[in-house]
């Protein structure tokens, strides 16, 4: 498994086009999306390390973040 953070702008049709890294390897795979949406100031302060497996940036509370997951 391989986490990839990306910023993204989201345009009037709602379409967004990623391109993957070549480690990912044509075939099957499962693919989970988290929208959280940035301010300008968010992106300037988010560490450049965030391909962290498991990163969730400072203003995000991961308990928070988690129980939101579950009850969806």
């Amino acid at each position: 498994m391989e986490t990839i953070r990306q910023v993204i702008e989201v345009k009037g049709d709602r379409k967004v086009e990623i391109t993957l890294p070549d480690t990912i390897q044509p075939g099957l795979v499962e693919m989970v999306v988290v929208v959280q949406s940035m301010t300008q100031t968010d992106l300037e302060t988010a560490p450049l390390s965030s391909n962290l497996f498991g990163f969730l940036p400072r203003r995000i509370d991961p308990r928070q973040f988690q129980r939101q997951l579950r009850d969806e």
